[in-house]
């Protein structure tokens, strides 16, 4: 073998959401939690990671969510109060990096149901709205149940 053989060309960056729109709410399809949270923290994002599984009334899912993204104590478990921590709360900390979010297995019961679902993702996708207009990132990725 020769030198040249030898010698390897640097590898590029990945980047595992090149083609993804830096404001939406998507199913997590092929992606990998893991490698979504080792891209944010490339990227320096914000990572917000929910695991939903066990919860079966929306209380339960806003309150799973309100704890793993650290919402403050006097979070008000409806839908008005989750939007104001997605986007105002963090706004009015000052400039952010972006945001990569995985909520996971969102529960499908009959206490938690499609309707329900619906609303919840809505609130993300006005999140990811709000996010755009101040030309900030905000991924969302979810699976249900």
């Amino acid at each position: 073998m020769t030198e040249d053989m030898l010698r390897t060309e640097p590898q590029a960056e990945v980047n595992l959401l090149a083609n993804v729109p830096s404001n939406l709410v998507q199913s997590i399809r092929a992606f990998r939690v893991s490698d979504l949270q080792a891209e944010a923290a490339r990227m320096e994002q914000h990572f917000l990671y929910a695991h939903c599984a066990e919860a079966t009334t929306k209380q339960q899912v806003l309150m799973t969510i309100a704890q793993s993204f650290h919402f403050p104590k006097h979070f008000g478990k409806n839908y008005d109060a989750l939007s104001d921590c997605l986007t105002d709360l963090p706004h009015k900390a000052g400039a952010q990096p972006g945001f990569v979010v995985v909520l996971e297995q969102i529960p499908e019961t009959t206490k938690f149901d499609k309707e329900a679902r619906e609303k919840l993702l809505d609130v993300f996708r006005d999140a990811a709205d709000f996010w755009a207009d101040k030309k900030v990132a905000f991924r969302v990725f979810y699976s249900f149940t």
